[in-house]
């Protein structure tokens, strides 16, 4: 048999049956599984994890499986026979605690026959539908995921998408009780079934797998890997900590003015005032609307003297009305569709008022979202805006179709999860730019 496993500096490497399995230590406690049809595994279009810090694994490797311990966790890789028979062999990944040997989680399939524990469908040259199945532990509960709408807090029996949507954002990363975290590090969209005969995870379409997974003795320790490995939250300003006002929605300067000028007549505290959706012009001007708003400079230092900070509310929505179209369709500036007319969602416009049909700028391009950006920074942190509800930014679409989708970097089955975070990322570094972002 041709040699399966092999050390890559500190990493893991196995190829066997036309596919590449990665393994790597990823911080205290933690490793990353990558793998992928082929010789070589990719880099994912948009990480969820940092660099990872400098570790001495321990890499042991035989004939028919192998192994890299990184402190409390350890991952084997086993060739094993189905049927008995070579044309059935598959390597099988199994985590463990390195101290106890306690097993955490493990690959299985769903049926003897098949589909295998990571199963690829070709869906593309390079792009697959991609089943990843773990076995489903008696007594496991199971929490996470971000903010779904299902309502169950116990993840356990629980079948909900991968797909962000209005009110409900997914952060593909659970904390199980059997002492392991796990985060699906893709941001293609698809399910977590975590079922009572198997749990699978499943990306719709995808370059490869890839996933990370910590021991620790305690939800705060796996809490603490998690944080260390994909970012820490920043400290929030003290202001943001007080009293909110909003309402949907507030339609003109004078009543915002108003009533923070009765909040401050009767000696209430208010430390926020929010400014929904519709104060601008069309969709994608991302501006006020002059009749309405008649000063927002004046509007934003009003409130500041009484000690209210102001939020407004921009969407990342674009019409085919909007003054910054033409520019930003020829620019290749926008999400497309595969197929059909290029908008992705029916939504009411500002001026004039009716259902129109939009699109979204193309937060996948760096130089769309330096547009989006320039265009905001003109029309509301140059009047004193720093505060911003970045909602819509899903992007809600209806249907959802994202299989629809093209962005910049490919279809968006495949990366459209990682919308919101590269469309926040390009405001956080815009407003530290101008030293505004408060942290």
């Amino acid at each position: 048999m041709a040699k399966a496993f092999t050390r890559d500096g500190d990493a893991l490497l196995c190829r066997f049956g036309g596919e590449t399995i990665r393994v790597e230590a990823w911080g205290p406690d933690a490793n990353r599984v990558r793998a992928r049809p082929g010789r070589q595994v990719v880099e994912p279009f948009v990480d969820a994890l940092l660099p990872a810090s400098e570790g001495a694994p321990l890499v042991l490797i035989d004939e028919n499986s192998a192994s890299l311990t990184n402190g409390r966790i350890r991952t084997e890789l086993t060739v094993v026979d189905r049927y008995g028979a070579d044309v059935r062999r598959e390597v099988v990944i199994r985590h463990f605690r390195a101290d106890t040997g306690a097993e955490l989680l493990a690959e299985t399939r769903s049926h003897f026959a098949g589909p295998k524990t990571r199963s690829f469908k070709g869906i593309a040259s390079a792009s697959w539908r991609l089943e990843q199945q773990f076995r489903a532990y008696e007594g496991e509960h199971l929490y996470g995921l971000g903010q779904p709408q299902h309502g169950q807090m116990d993840l356990k029996g629980v079948s909900t998408t991968l797909l962000q949507q209005n009110a409900h954002a997914v952060i593909p990363f659970v904390l199980s009780s059997r002492g392991y975290g796990f985060l699906w590090n893709n941001p293609a969209t698809g399910r977590a079934e975590f079922a009572s005969n198997i749990t699978r995870w499943t990306a719709d379409a995808t370059g490869g797998l890839d996933y990370w997974i910590v021991a620790g003795d305690t939800p705060a320790d796996i809490l603490r890997a998690y944080a260390a490995a994909t970012g820490k939250s920043p400290e929030i300003p003290a202001w943001a900590l007080g009293f909110w006002q909003c309402k949907l929605r507030y339609r003109t300067q004078e009543e915002v003015l108003g009533v923070a000028r009765e909040y401050r007549r009767r000696g209430l505290p208010l430390s926020c005032i929010v400014i929904d959706f519709f104060h601008w012009t069309r969709q994608g001007d991302w501006k006020f609307h002059p009749e309405e708003w008649p000063d927002p400079a004046g509007l934003v230092r009003e409130l500041r003297e009484m000690g209210i900070e102001t939020m407004v509310s921009v969407w990342p929505t674009m019409s085919a009305s909007s003054e910054n179209y033409r520019d930003m369709v020829d620019a290749g500036h926008l999400l497309t569709t595969e197929r059909g007319v290029p908008a992705v969602i029916p939504f009411p416009d500002k001026d004039p008022f009716g259902a129109g049909f939009f699109t979204y700028y193309d937060a996948f391009n760096p130089d769309a979202r330096d547009r989006h950006w320039d265009i905001v920074k003109k029309n509301y942190v140059d009047l004193g805006f720093d505060n911003f509800w970045l909602d819509a930014c899903e992007p809600e679409m209806r249907p959802a179709h994202p299989e629809n989708v093209r962005t910049a970097l490919g279809n968006g089955a495949e990366m459209l999860c990682a919308y919101p975070v590269l469309h926040e990322e390009r405001y956080r570094a815009g407003l530290r730019a101008e030293d505004r972002d408060g942290v």
